[in-house]
């Protein structure tokens, strides 16, 4: 049995109050805040806290890391040795980074869960955009990392007992090489794409687990958006659902479901032995 060992999660010290963008350029903003890395930090020194904080909760040494971002520190290098390094692990210990996309720490969590030996699962991401826009008011900096093994490699946390996916083409982000930021659909034409196919995955999971949908305890859900993070929350039927960090944090991209995930860990452990949770991820894609 597959399933999750330790968990650790980053957050920078810094907030934005998004109340204060409007007046500083006349346009943008809303309530609550985000979060802001500092000079000093960049994916790869924030994935390297969370993986710090996942390995600290062990004895457990990873086989390999996979490490996932949109906005990596370096192109053409793996960004993933520098974790390793920061970390002192092995040099059995292999290293790999995770394509740039927002759907890439979710696949990363999904192939150490299919086998393999013990695994860390770090993401990070620094979330910009033009001043004044939805991406600079609602994305957020932080980094997150999940360790994932067997029963044989230690004690699960959490074991692994189905999941579902659903795959289609379509235009939701967008950045070309060379670009720093990037370009958003309009939101309303994500969610027609982006809900159904959350629910056909959703779907396809409660099979595999053979569970109903009201014996989900508890359920986090990683959208592009609040607005579409409440769209597919409305379709899932599951007794609760964990905020998703919108009016605190922000969207975080990359970082976004094993975030998530680590606060529905942190939540699982009031509920009693044996509860079902979940985690349900809208990406591009």
């Amino acid at each position: 049995m597959r399933g999750i060992l330790s968990w650790g999660t980053y957050l920078p010290y810094r907030r934005l109050d998004r109340s204060q963008i409007a007046p500083l350029v006349g346009q943008g903003g809303g309530k609550g805040t985000r979060t802001v890395a500092s000079f000093d930090e960049d994916p790869t020194t924030m994935a390297f806290e969370a993986s710090r904080q996942a390995l600290a909760a062990t004895s457990v040494t990873p086989s390999q890391v996979l490490f996932a971002t949109v906005s990596p520190a370096y192109a053409d290098k793996t960004n993933a040795t520098l974790v390793h390094a920061a970390l002192r692990l092995p040099d059995a210990t292999a290293a790999f980074d995770l394509g740039c996309s927002t759907r890439s720490a979710i696949g990363g969590l999904r192939l150490a869960l299919n086998g393999g030996g013990p695994t860390l699962v770090a993401a990070a991401d620094i979330r910009i955009g033009l001043a004044g826009s939805a991406e600079e008011a609602n994305g957020g900096d932080a980094g997150a990392a999940v360790l994932l093994g067997s029963d044989a490699d230690g004690t699960l946390l959490a074991e692994l007992i189905g999941s579902g996916t659903a795959t289609a083409e379509f235009i939701d982000r967008w950045r070309t090489p060379g670009e720093v930021r990037s370009k958003v659909w309009d939101e309303k034409f994500s969610e027609v794409t982006l809900v159904p196919l959350a629910a056909s995955a959703w779907k396809s999971a409660l099979a595999e687990a053979g569970v109903a949908p009201d014996a989900v305890a508890l359920v986090a859900v990683s959208a592009p958006t609040a607005r579409m993070s409440a769209a597919v929350s409305g379709k899932l039927g599951a007794a609760r659902v964990v905020d998703n960090l919108a009016t605190t944090v922000g969207n975080t991209g990359a970082a976004q479901p094993a975030l998530l995930l680590g606060s529905l860990l942190e939540q699982a452990r009031e509920l009693p032995a044996g509860s079902v949770v979940a985690l349900v991820s809208a990406a591009d894609g």
